[in-house]
């Protein structure tokens, strides 16, 4: 198990510094999301500042893009980070990608994100080996790459593609098509244990991967008292959303699932954080010191993950030999 950080709503001008301390500090990679920010552009700077750290998106919305808009980002930050480039993709719920990115929400989520997978390894490929591209998918129709166009070789073209997501269908794709898989926050130990996993396995059956998709998690923490109602807030948010009702639902929870869900639909977000009381807080949420966070961790997710990051800020020159040991433990 290795801790990466995450960096979130962090402008351009502050990357080269804080991608600079987390490679100095220790973590083994770094991923951005797609929320204020792009989820590329920080990425550049962070591979022209730094020469160990892994760099990811957690996740880049795929249904907002193209497989070869895709293709293209993923090629050349690849080359410019010398093949420590991870493209990490989801799909993100339907509200979003018809209202916020206002595109149409495909029939099958799961359908549509294999073949922008199996489409953009289809590109790379072509780029690569100079073959003829020719991908012919029910959505994609990729068949034209003059020289124009192509970018040709890189020296490490073997980009690892991660899946994110929460239910089966995703976690099964995952393990059918990816070569990692990001956890939502929104997961227990006991969800990863008797849902993720097997899904992850079943998937992968049959396929030519030599290896087990790589488990990758954002761990919610709480490491002192005062922390606890932001970390309810959090819950209570990720609570609301029907498609994460799964979650809950597997512990018995599925009427709390349907409570929160009522209240966000009516705004009433302040009443939600105090419903999720603390047998939920306890399996959502990992409470320790963060000097004593590493064995709690080693302990919950032990065998279920492969790399953590902390649902908290890094912010460079704070807690700093704090996070030093926790890198040490795990």
């Amino acid at each position: 198990m290795v801790l990466d950080v995450a960096w979130m709503a962090v402008p351009l001008a502050d990357m080269p510094a804080l991608a600079q301390a987390a490679e100095s500090i220790g973590f083994a990679g770094a991923w951005t999301s797609e929320t204020q920010h792009d989820p590329f552009l920080p990425l550049a700077l962070a591979a022209e500042h730094t020469q160990r750290l892994s760099l990811g998106t957690a996740v880049a919305i795929a249904f907002a893009r193209s497989p070869l808009t895709l293709a293209h980002t993923a090629w050349d930050l690849a080359a410019h980070s010398r093949g420590r480039f991870i493209l990490g993709l989801g799909t993100q719920i339907k509200a979003h990608i018809e209202r916020r990115f206002g595109l149409p929400w495909p029939e099958s989520p799961v359908a549509q994100l294999r073949e922008q997978v199996l489409a953009i390894r289809a590109i790379w490929r072509a780029w690569q080996s100079g073959e003829r591209l020719n991908f012919r998918g029910e959505r994609y129709k990729l068949t034209l790459m003059t020289p124009f166009f192509d970018p040709g070789p890189i020296a490490d073209p073997a980009i690892p593609i991660y899946l994110s997501g929460v239910n089966l269908g995703l976690a099964r794709l995952a393990g059918e098509v990816a070569d990692g898989f990001h956890v939502h926050p929104f997961h227990t130990a006991a969800y990863l244990r008797e849902i993720v996993r097997p899904a992850l396995l079943t998937g992968r059956a049959g396929t030519a991967f030599s290896a087990p998709p790589s488990v990758s998690a954002t761990v919610f923490t709480i490491t002192a008292p005062a922390e606890r109602d932001s970390v309810r807030q959090q819950i209570a948010f990720y609570g609301s959303t029907p498609s994460y009702r799964s979650v809950l639902a597997h512990h018995g929870w599925a009427e709390l699932g349907e409570r929160l869900s009522a209240l966000a639909a009516r705004g009433r977000w302040a009443e939600m954080p105090a419903m999720i009381g603390d047998d939920q807080l306890s399996v959502f949420a990992l409470e320790a010191p963060l000097a004593e966070l590493g064995p709690a961790l080693r302990e919950r997710y032990g065998g279920l993950l492969d790399r953590v990051t902390l649902y908290r800020p890094f912010r460079p020159g704070e807690t700093d030999a704090a996070w030093g040991r926790l890198i040490q433990d795990l």
